[in-house]
Parts: C-alpha cells; structure tokens; sequence
C-alpha cells in the first residue's frame, strides 16, 4: 500500500521552532513548505534576508519528516492489518502489537548504537586532547618505483558488454562487475537500510556552515532509549556547530533561556564535501597535481602503495564506526576532518558511507546538480526532499556547469597523447579498446583540423572576418567530416568514463615526455586533458539542438567552448526524481524568470510559488527612484553615459549631497569596474574625494578583507575623520561584494544602484541565448500580449534586475535595522522595471521627479530615525 494513501494535513503551528511566537510570514512560509513538500510540488520561495529564512526552511521540512516517518510506520501496521483480516480479533490484536514491538526495537537499538558512537567520538577527542599531534612526515611515495608497463593497459574488467550476450547474460555481467568494484570501494553501500531524507544545498561551503547552528536551535523531541536519559558525554562530544549554538546568546527577548538541551533530537547529518576539503593523508595534499587523480591510484592500492587511511579490503570495521560517529552527531566538514584524523580514517569516504541512513544531507551545489558527482557519491533522489538555499544563483551556476572550455594547446595534447600510447600499446590491446582508441584517434585528428582551418581563415581574412564564431552542433560535426559522423560519440564518452583510460594514457605521455624509464611515474599527477575531451563528447552528444559551439582567437591560439543554452536540461533529472524540490532565497524576483528558464515544462499543479514581505516594520525603509540630478539634468546611465564627464559630474554631487545627510556608511554600487574607475578618476581629479572617505572593491578577492576592515572601522565613526563627512564603499554589482555580505546597521544606511548594469549584448553567449528563448518562445505558441517584450528581451532584463535585487538586498539584514534604497537612472521609474523589483518593497517606492525631492524625503526620514533613537 502506498504510505501516500495516508495524507498529511499541514500543521497550523510548528512546535518545533525556537522562538515563540514566530513571526507570521515564518508562520506562512513553513505551511507552504510543508504543503508544497506533501503535493509533490516544485516550489520558489522569497524570503528576504532577517526573516530566519534557514530555520524555517529546516523546520518545515524536518517537521514534515517526523510526520512522514509515522506514516510509513502507520503504512506498515495497516498492511500488517490488512493480510490478518480474516484471523480471530484476538489474533490480529496480538499480531499488530508483536509488530509494533519489533519497530520499538528497531529504533532503540538504532539509537544505541548512535548513543555508542557518541560515546567513542568523546572518548576519541579526550584523546586527542591529551596527546601531542606531530606534523605527519611525507615520506610516503606516491606512485614512484617500478612498475611494468602492463599497469599502463587498460583493466580487461571494463571489456564492452553488448556484443553477442542476451540481456540476461548482460545483466548478470553488470552486477558481476559492480560486486567486483564494491569490494574496492571503501564507500560502498550495499545492504545500507535508507530512509527518506532532506537533501539542503546551497553554492558554497561557507554558507553551508551557518545551517547547523540553525538546526541545533530547533527543538524536535529526542527519540528516548527506553526511559534512558542522556549521559555528559552527549555535550562533551558535542561537534563545534553544536557547541556554539548552545553557548551563543539569544538576541531575541521572545527566547525564554539560553540552555541547550541535551535531550533534543539529534538529526542524522552528513556534509558532503570534496577530496580537496576532506583528505587528511599529508603526503597525498602535499604532492603537486590533482588529488583526485592521486586519491584514486592510492585507492586502487598497486604496488602496495593503498592509503593508510582506508581500511583492508572486506574489513570494514573502523569505516562503519567512522559511519556512525558522523551519523551520531551533526557535523560540518572541519568536524568531520577531525573526525577522520581521530579516528585514523579518511572522512571522505566516510560521509559517502554515512549517506542511506542521513536524515538531512548538506552539499554545495555542484556536487547535487552533477549527475556524474551524484553517481560518484551514491547519492539517490528517487522520492527524497531537495532544497537549494541561495537559488537566485542556481541559472548561472547550471550554466557554468554545462559548460566546456578548452584550447587548441589541450586538444593537440590529447591527440599526441592516444596517438603515443596507441602506436605504443595497439599490438596489446584487446579488439574492443583498439577499436575505441581508433575512432577517439579520428574525432580528436578531425577537430584539430577543424580548429585550424578555422584559424587559418580568420589570419587570412584579416578584418573582414570576426574574431569568434558560433557553430550548432550538427553544423560543427558535419565539419568534422564524414569519417567522424558516424561515430556515436556517447559510446566513446562512456567507454572512457567505464575504462578510465585517459588517466593511464596521460600518465604513461608525461612519463615519456620526461624523459623517463617507461615503468617509473612522475612525481606530479595532473588532470588527464582527456578528461575535457570527455565533457566535450558528453555535452555534444546530449544536447544537439540546446548547445553551441563558440571558436574565438585567443593570441595565436584557438579557443572552443562548448555552452548549453537551456539550463533546465541539467537539472530536470533532479526535478523528475524528486519528491519536491524547494528554491529558496532572499532575492528570487523576477520570479517569472525562474520559471520561464527552469520550469516551463511542469504542469501548472506541479509547480507553485511564495513570496513574503519584510519582518521590518515599513517605516525603516524608503526606496527612492532618482530621475534628475541637482542641475536637472536627466540621469541614464547607458554605457556611452558612464564615461561623459558632465554626467559622471553630477552624479558626484549627487554622492556628495547624500553624504551629508546619510548616517553611518554609504554603498554605492556601480554597474561596473570600468565604470567605477572612471568615476573616481574623474572625482579625484576634481578634488571631490577628498570631501569623504572613500573604499573602493578590488577586483582581486584577496584584498577585500582588509577593504572590509577599514570601511567598518570608517562607517561606525560617528564623528567625522579628517573633516570628511562620511564614510564610501563603492562596489561593482554582481561582483565580489554584492552578495554573501552582511552590510547591517550603520554599515550601510543607504544603498545607492548606478544605472540599470545590463550585460553586453554583443556577447556570443548572450546573443546565442536570447536567441534561443525566442525560439523556445514561438515554438511554444503562447502568444505575446500587444507591445510586450519577447522572451530574450524578457530575459535580459530579468538578468539586469535579479543583480540589481541582490546588490539592494546586502541593506536591512535584521528586524531593527533601517536604511534608504536610492536607485538613479529614470529607467527604473518604467513600469516594467519597478514590477520587477522585490515584492516587499515594490509598492512603496517614491518617484523623485527632482533631485530636491530626493533630499527632502532623505532628510526627513533620518531625522525621525534620530528623534527615534534619542527617545
């Protein structure tokens, strides 16, 4: 029987939550993640920065997982019941209880065992504690010393399967050879009992961390041993994400105490991270090259050279107590690195193993958006909950991950290599791999081709011909010619993917290339360049009409890159699979983009949408609109504007001005580098700069801590410094201070947005892609309504606002904070523009129609906020 026969009801209040009462919009927005998970819904959710987005985000979806788990249990009994209906009354009470019993028993022993590990993990840390961590001596030698040349052939395990075998005897195969690969993998998962989980992602690990102090707040009843009570040990073993939950101080006056709870659910939680975040073998980190190419060769363990950190083979008793230590208690991915040195084996492959009994998952997004990553992890969304935080990213980040970008260096790489290992090894090569390498050899011989070809005509058509090209995929293997049409290029990217050969094939090319004995690897372990030829073959093969091909000239060298026009194509296998997958962030308008690019498939019922206001009451914001600068000279800051020096003037004035009246910092955000530097250049040429203190974004990361530092230290004065009158942070939109800050309080007491930063359009990428959209469009056959834009169109400015949204987002980051939204180009005054501006301040924009008008509105509201905070 389907446990979904069973409905459940949405709850009118949630128990569960740490503050009492919640807020009405949390109210809201848990009912409608609840519902939207129940429904089997996708659904987009907007919840402005300050409104405990995450925690009731986790709530929501933890709340409806203990519900859902009773259903199952209630599933089960009924159907217990339901194949005793025709035994005595007496009976089948006797048998529904029995049943019951064996579930409680089920669970505490579960419990236990969790209880036994935490148990282990203090012991581990007091451990730890005590003695004296010597540096680990990289004395290990990776991959050097003799090998014959026959560990440079391809492994025979990986033969193809399909010729001449009935699909029993291929079937019977395939599982012959996965049994043969779990017994190398120290992850394997093969008789793991799963559960339903809650898959939470978001782009970086950084903002991954700030979900588990949320979870800790949570206040979920513990699932008792019996009548047991927990033991000091439960705090001890505490993970840092817990500790420092328990130990902050609430803020809040609706908090009624500040103790932790020992007795609270603990959540089965596992972060999935990468090697490079994850790996404690000190020789392997410290070895040039790709650690996940040296991951690998010490994992297959040749030449006796197995990773000390990966248990024997069939011995998997420290990795299933490495498994429940994770599973015991919430862990980030520095927790889970101690973890693994605690206990002296690699977390890595732990957290993979710990995956079929987590109740909650967090993961950066490209390792759930990747198929290939989600395989490699064992990940499996059949029927699981997915919720991306910081979904305004997801299009761009689907984007970037179906993109492929090599260069006419890397292609003749990988030719000269097969071509190497080929006449090389081709008298020892089965049938089957000779084959495979042979048309490979044909594809990479045919694009070297086509590359220079292409090259060669630009050098000679000298101007007249454009420095990039855009080529449709059946255009582009058509050039390739008619040797290489034929060839099914899936088959040779899965033959490549299953053999692994291009690891092999690159290593024994560098070997030769070095000068060394064939038979003695180099010290360094690069990515194989046929690991892009790889991607490449993959993104031609799977998307004909949605890709490009775009050639462009780079010095004397050619560059391809290969771009999916239709991010929903990468993350439609998600959808489908999933129960309900929730995208979640602060600043999700224009919301009709998400769905228009993600979304335009899913039926109506399927799909549904949320957006609440602030928590801030409606007088600590004012968005104004500016349209006329202090001389009345219209503002439109179009590119050929930003560089004209009666323009760039008056927007001066227009810094100067606010300054003056504007409390605390100012950040200003320009639509970009260029414009930025030629706005302060011409500034300080007139000496305005020297009028207030001025912070500039860099645009290298590793300058904007100390950028930071100092303009906090300027904007939290509250006297002057040196006669200036306040404190300037100018910054780029979209770039590396537009999101992820926190720009609270006197940090950022207005935001000012320059002009409208619209994307170039005369790049190939953005040409390719409103293209596509139009045509996506007409062969939909929904029809425009009179004067309204087309889909690019559409697109284009719905790429400009959701920047603009995000840049307007870093002000009013908690209940009590307050700030002015300034936004200075008459183009945003257009209907079209302010509809799509977030919702909780699209209605109460003012239209300033003079600059005198701005400077009213500005001053009277700082002034009652003033007034306010003497009082």
């Amino acid at each position: 029987m389907d446990n979904d026969d069973l409905v459940l009801s949405t709850p009118s209040n949630f128990p569960a939550f740490p503050y009492n009462p919640p807020y009405s919009i949390q109210i809201d927005l848990m009912r409608h993640v609840y519902t939207s998970i129940e429904k089997r819904q996708v659904t987009i959710v907007e919840s402005p920065t300050g409104t405990g987005k995450t925690l009731s985000l986790l709530c929501s979806s933890l709340s409806w997982l203990v519900d859902e788990k009773d259903r199952a249990r209630k599933g089960q009994l009924l159907q217990q019941s339901l194949s005793i209906s025709s035994a005595p009354s007496w009976v089948a009470t006797q048998t529904l209880d029995i049943r019951k019993r064996e579930l409680d028993a089920e669970d505490e022993e579960y419990e236990e065992r969790l209880a036994k590990a935490r148990k282990t993990e203090a012991h581990f840390r007091m451990l730890a504690r005590a003695r004296v961590t010597k540096k680990q001596r990289v004395t290990v030698n990776l991959a050097q010393g003799h090998v014959d040349e026959d560990a440079y052939l391809p492994d025979e395990d990986c033969e193809d399967s399909q010729d001449n075998f009935s699909p029993a005897v291929r079937a019977l195969m395939a599982k012959s050879e996965m049994d043969k690969t779990k017994k190398h993998d120290p992850a394997s998962q093969e008789d793991e009992p799963s559960c339903t989980k809650i898959y939470y992602a978001s782009r970086t690990h950084s903002q991954l961390t700030q979900v588990l102090p949320e979870l800790a707040k949570l206040k979920f009843k513990h699932l008792a041993l019996g009548g047991a009570v927990p033991d000091e040990s439960t705090t001890e073993n505490m993970s840092r994400a817990d500790r420092h939950a328990c130990q902050k101080k609430r803020t809040l006056g609706d908090v009624n105490d500040d103790k932790c709870e020992v007795d609270q659910r603990q959540w089965r939680t596992v972060s999935l991270g990468s090697r490079k975040q994850l790996c404690i073998n000190e020789a392997a980190r410290s070895r040039l090259g790709d650690i996940d190419e040296k991951c690998r060769e010490l994992l297959e363990g040749k030449q006796h050279q197995r990773c000390q950190y990966l248990p024997p083979v069939g011995d998997d008793t420290r990795m299933l107590d490495l498994r429940d230590q994770i599973l015991a208690s919430p862990k980030d991915i520095e927790d889970l690195a101690t973890a693994g040195k605690n206990t002296q084996t690699c977390p890595y492959y732990g957290s993979r193993r710990a995956i079929p009994q987590a109740e909650l998952i967090t993961l950066p997004y490209n390792l759930l958006l990747q198929k290939t990553a989600r395989e490699a992890l064992g990940i499996d969304l059949a029927n699981q909950v997915v919720i991306i935080d910081e979904a305004h990213n997801l299009i761009p980040t689907l984007l970037s991950l179906s993109s492929v970008r090599l260069t006419s260096n890397i292609l003749s790489t990988s030719l000269k290599q097969v071509s190497v290992y080929y006449h090389k090894f081709r008298n020892r090569l089965s049938a089957m791999h000779a084959l495979h390498l042979k048309r490979l050899l044909n594809f990479l011989d045919a694009f070297q081709r086509v590359a220079m070809d292409w090259m060669t005509k630009k050098s000679s058509a000298k101007s007249k011909w454009e420095d990039t090209e855009v080529m449709t995929v059946p255009d582009f293997i058509h050039r390739l010619g008619r040797k290489v049409e034929g060839i099914n290029l899936l088959e040779i990217e899965s033959y490549l993917k299953r053999s692994k050969i291009a690891r092999k094939i690159s290593r024994y090319a560098v070997d030769v290339s070095e000068g060394e004995k064939p038979g003695r690897h180099s010290s360094g372990v690069a990515t194989p360049p046929l690991h892009t030829i790889e991607a490449l073959m993959l993104g031609l093969a799977g998307a004909s009409e949605d890709g490009r091909l775009i050639f462009s000239a780079v010095g004397d060298t050619v560059e391809v890159k290969y771009q999916l026009l239709n991010p929903s194509a990468l993350f439609r296998d998600v959808v489908e699979m999933a129960r309900s997958v929730v995208l979640a962030g602060g600043t999700m308008s224009p919301i009709s983009a998400v769905v228009s690019e993600l979304f335009a498939y899913l039926p109506l019922n399927r799909l549904s949408t949320f957006s609440c206001g602030h928590i801030i009451p409606a007088s600590n914001v004012q968005t104004l609109l500016l349209t006329k600068g202090p001389s009345g000279l219209d503002l439109e800051f179009k590119f050929a504007q930003q560089s004209n020096r009666q323009v760039v003037s008056e927007l001066g004035q227009i810094v100067l001005n606010f300054c003056n009246v504007v409390p605390g910092g100012i950040v200003v955000f320009f639509p970009s580098y260029v414009s930025l530097n030629y706005a302060r250049e011409a500034w300080s040429q007139i000496g305005l700069l020297d009028k207030f203190s001025v912070f500039s974004e860099p645009q290298e990361s590793s300058g904007v801590e100390m950028i930071l530092r100092e303009y906090a230290i300027a904007a939290k004065a509250h006297t002057p410094l040196d006669k200036k009158t306040g404190a300037v942070l100018f910054a780029v939109v979209g770039a590396k201070l537009s999101e992820g800050l926190n720009f609270s309080d006197d940090l950022a007491r207005a935001v000012v947005v320059i002009g409208l930063p619209f994307a170039n359009k005369n790049s190939p990428e953005l040409q390719e892609r409103m293209r596509y959209a139009n045509q996506t469009e007409s062969r939909s056959g929904v029809k425009r309504h009179a004067g309204g834009k087309d889909a690019g169109t559409e697109m284009y400015e719905n790429m400009c606002m959701n920047a603009v949204n995000q840049s307007i987002g870093r002000a009013i980051r908690h209940r009590g904070d307050w700030a002015s939204l300034v936004l200075i180009d008459r183009r945003f005054s257009s209907p079209a523009i302010r509809g799509k501006l977030p919702q909780w301040l699209r209605d109460d924009v003012a239209v300033c129609e003079t600059f005198g008008q701005a400077m009213k509105h500005l001053g009277n509201f700082y002034r009652e906020k003033k007034q306010r905070t003497v009082c």
